[in-house]
C-alpha cells in the first residue's frame, strides 16, 4: 500500500491475464467465424500441457438428458425408507462421477408419498445409456451346480433368466454376492486381447471365493448380475487370492460401465423411470444468449449511473467492475481444471449478475464517506483515506452476511440454488478484492 504504482502493476498484470484466460477460441460476426489463435488453450494444446479451460455448462445452457425415477419402496420398513432414498441417491451420484459425466445433478423428492430421485446430465445425449447406468440394481452374486431340488432352486423367479440358455443343469445361489467385492476395474485377456472386468473381494469374500472354488473344482460357477447371467467358467483349482474375472465378449465401454455399477455398489430399492427427456443445446443456447444480455444491460446501466452521479469517481469505479467481471469470469475457467469446478446454470448467471451490483454498493459506501469528509473540510487524499477505512467495517459486515447466507443456501438447498450460492459466494469474494485494493490503488494514484 505503501507503494501504490507498483500495486497498480501487479493489478494490470493480473487483469491481463485474466483476459488471455477468457479469449475465446473463436468468435461470429455476421455468419463469419474468426478463429482467435494465441488464447490460453491454443497455448495448452502446442505445450500439450493437458485439460483445456473452458466454462463448465449446466443442463440448461448445454443440454442433456433429465430422468426422474421413482423409488419402489415396498419392501423396506417406514423407518428406512428415507434412508433408502437417499443411499440410492449417493450411489448413482458415485456411479456417475466413476463413468466420467461433468457437472450432474443428483437430487430426491417426495411427492404424493411417492419418493423420486431426479438426475441431470449435462451433455450426454444417449438416454439409453443414461437409463442403463443408473437405473440398474446391479445385484451381484455367484450360483454354483447343486444335486439337490432346493425350494430356491425349484422357484422359476428365484433362478436367472438366462439360466437355461447356458445350459450347466440345476444352480443355486451361494453366500458370496456384491456386499462381498472391494472393487472392479476394466483389464484385457492376455489371450484373446478383448476387455475384462477383473473383481477383487474383501477378505469375508476371499475366504467364501475360496470355499466355493474349492467344492467346484471342474465344475462351472456361474456370475450373476441383475439376475442375469454373465458368464460361467470352469473352476480349474481353488482360488485363495479373492479374484475373479468376468469375461462376456464385451465392448470396452460396456466393460467399463459393468465396472462403474459394481464399484458403486448395489442399489438398496428397485427404480422405474417416470420421466425422460432431451434439453436439446438449441434452446440452452438461447436461454444463454437472453441471460449474457441482461447481463451486458445490467453492467452498462450501473456504469451509466455510477458515472453520472460520481462523476471521476464513477469512471474509476467502472474500470475496477470491469476489472473484476474479467477476475470472476477468468476463476470461472479455471476452476474446470478441477474436479469439483463451478458449473454455470441459469441460476448461477443470476448469482454472478447480482455480484456485480454488490461490487458497485461497496464503491458506493467508500464514495459517500468520502463525500463526508470532504465536507468536513478534510484534503482529497486523506478523505479518500479515511473514506476507505470508515466504509470498511460496514462493507465487512454486509459481505459476510451475504456469506454466511450462501454457505447456508449451498449446505441445504438442492442442485439449482447450490449452483446459485457458490457462484454469488465467488463473486462477493473477488468484490471485496476489487473494492478495497483495485478501487482504492487507482485513487491513490490519481490524488498522488
Amino acid at each position: 500500500m505503501k507503494n501504490p504504482r507498483l500495486l497498480f502493476f501487479a493489478i494490470a498484470l493480473i487483469t491481463a491475464l485474466a483476459i488471455y484466460i477468457n479469449l475465446p477460441e473463436n468468435l461470429s460476426f455476421r455468419n463469419t467465424d474468426k478463429n482467435i489463435k494465441f488464447n490460453v488453450n491454443y497455448l495448452i494444446k502446442r505445450l500439450n500441457l493437458g485439460k483445456e479451460l473452458t466454462f463448465r455448462q449446466g443442463l440448461d445452457l448445454k443440454g442433456g438428458v433429465s430422468l426422474t425415477f421413482q423409488a419402489d419402496l415396498s419392501g423396506v420398513s417406514t423407518l428406512e425408507k428415507e434412508n433408502a432414498v437417499e443411499a440410492a441417491r449417493s450411489i448413482i451420484e458415485r456411479r456417475i462421477n466413476i463413468f466420467g459425466v461433468s457437472e450432474p445433478l443428483i437430487q430426491t423428492a417426495l411427492i404424493n408419498d411417492q419418493s423420486r430421485i431426479i438426475v441431470e446430465l449435462p451433455g450426454v445425449t444417449d438416454i439409453n445409456q443414461a437409463i442403463n447406468l443408473i437405473g440398474q440394481t446391479a445385484q451381484l452374486s455367484f450360483w454354483e451346480q447343486t444335486e439337490e431340488v432346493s425350494d430356491e432352486v425349484a422357484t422359476s423367479s428365484a433362478y436367472p433368466i438366462n439360466a437355461q440358455l447356458i445350459g450347466i443343469g440345476s444352480i443355486q445361489k451361494t453366500n458370496l454376492s456384491g456386499s462381498d467385492l472391494e472393487s472392479s476395474a476394466v483389464t484385457f485377456d492376455q489371450t484373446t486381447g478383448g476387455p475384462v472386468v477383473q473383481l477383487n473381494f474383501n477378505t469375508e469374500g476371499t475366504k467364501k471365493f475360496a470355499d466355493i472354488t474349492r467344492r467346484n473344482i471342474g465344475k462351472p460357477v456361474a456370475i450373476v448380475l441383475d439376475n442375469i447371467i454373465i458368464t460361467a467358467p470352469q473352476v480349474n483349482e481353488e482360488i485363495l487370492t479373492g479374484d475373479a474375472v468376468i469375461s462376456g465378449n464385451f465392448a470396452q465401454e460396456e466393460a467399463k460401465a459393468l465396472s462403474t455399477q459394481l464399484n458403486a455398489g448395489a442399489l438398496p430399492v428397485p427404480l422405474t423411470v417416470l420421466e425422460q427427456r432431451v434439453v436439446g443445446p438449441t434452446l440452452g443456447q438461447e436461454s444463454l444468449q437472453k441471460s449474457l444480455l441482461a447481463g451486458v444491460i445490467g453492467f452498462l446501466t450501473i456504469v451509466v449511473f455510477m458515472i453520472a452521479f460520481y462523476r471521476g469517481l464513477g469512471v474509476l469505479a467502472s474500470i475496477a467492475l470491469i476489472i473484476y467481471v474479467l477476475l470472476t469470469l477468468a476463476v470461472f475457467k479455471l476452476s474446470s481444471l478441477t474436479p469439483y469446478g463451478i458449473t454455470l446454470t441459469l441460476a448461477g448467471i443470476a448469482g454472478f449478475i447480482l455480484s456485480i451490483g454488490m461490487a458497485v454498493d461497496a464503491n458506493i459506501l467508500i464514495f459517500e464517506r468520502m463525500r463526508e469528509e470532504l465536507r468536513l473540510g478534510k484534503g482529497k487524499s486523506s478523505a479518500m483515506e479515511l473514506g476507505f477505512s470508515h466504509a470498511w467495517t460496514s462493507i465487512r459486515d454486509s459481505n459476510v452476511s451475504t456469506l454466511i447466507t450462501t454457505v447456508i443456501l449451498y449446505t441445504f438447498g438442492t442442485g439449482i440454488v447450490k449452483g446459485f450460492a457458490l457462484v454469488l459466494a465467488v463473486g462477493v469474494l473477488i468484490s471485496m478484492f476489487s473494492a478495497i485494493t483495485i478501487t482504492r490503488t487507482m485513487l491513490r494514484l490519481v490524488y498522488k
